[in-house]
């Protein structure tokens, strides 16, 4: 999940394992758990942040194979994931409340820098995605404005 705030700033936090590991929210399925209410769940987990009805699902779902630094975490038959893009609008930067136990530090950081420090290639896709998307959007409306 991409929290940003409406000035393009990412949320990206950094996790206990492996060290140096930079990504933006996520998490996985419970089992029967929609991708939605699994964003939602993990995003109060990992920040204490509550989505209210502003999770935007992105419509974006990607496989890749599972890396050996995440085997652990997997069943022996798995050997690929699905990623589940979903986006938080916020209108300003909140101090997240981070588990210890998965996360040492965060940063709220432009969204060039953080496509740069976001250790995912589908994570640093899914912020361009929604960043560029958004800024596009924008300029559409001050077009049709004019």
């Amino acid at each position: 999940m991409v929290v940003y705030t409406t000035r393009g700033e990412v949320l990206l936090l950094r996790r206990t394992r492996p060290s140096d590991f930079w990504q933006s929210v996520t998490g996985s399925l419970a089992w029967g758990e929609s991708p939605r209410l699994a964003a939602s769940r993990e995003l109060y987990e990992e920040t204490g942040i509550m989505a209210g009805g502003q999770l935007i699902d992105l419509s974006v779902s990607i496989s890749f194979p599972i890396l050996p630094a995440w085997r652990d975490r997997y069943a022996p038959s798995a050997h690929s994931n699905t990623e589940h893009w979903f986006a938080l609008p916020l209108a300003y930067r909140r101090v997240p409340r981070l588990q210890v136990n998965e996360h040492t530090d965060y940063r709220w950081l432009p969204y060039r820098q953080a496509i740069r420090l976001a250790t995912s290639w589908t994570n640093r896709k899914a912020i361009r995605q929604v960043i560029e998307g958004v800024n596009s959007a924008r300029k559409s409306q001050i077009l049709i404005g004019q």
